[in-house]
């Protein structure tokens, strides 16, 4: 009676894994297709890159503190900027 108990919980247990896996696969072809459509058209690709810049910037801004004077970084051009290191 005790060796099909264990075997229920082991059934239940590989039953549940295989469903998490499916998921996973499901997750990773939805990451693939969108991954694809950014390579299809790299105009969205730098859409989204310009609207994380945004946000990082506007998050880098609120901790700055009051009345503290601009950075360096606030007037980036968008382009590098060499910083020589002796």
């Amino acid at each position: 009676m005790m060796a099909d108990h264990g075997d229920d919980k082991v059934q239940q247990g590989i039953e549940h894994l295989q469903t998490a896996a499916r998921e996973v696969i499901r997750a990773t072809r939805s990451l693939l297709d969108a991954a694809e459509e950014l390579v299809d058209d790299p105009k969205a690709l730098q859409d989204i890159a310009a609207a994380v810049a945004s946000v990082a910037q506007a998050a880098a801004g609120r901790f700055r503190a009051p009345g503290a004077p601009p950075t360096a970084d606030d007037a980036d051009d968008g382009h590098v900027q060499r910083i020589k290191v002796d």
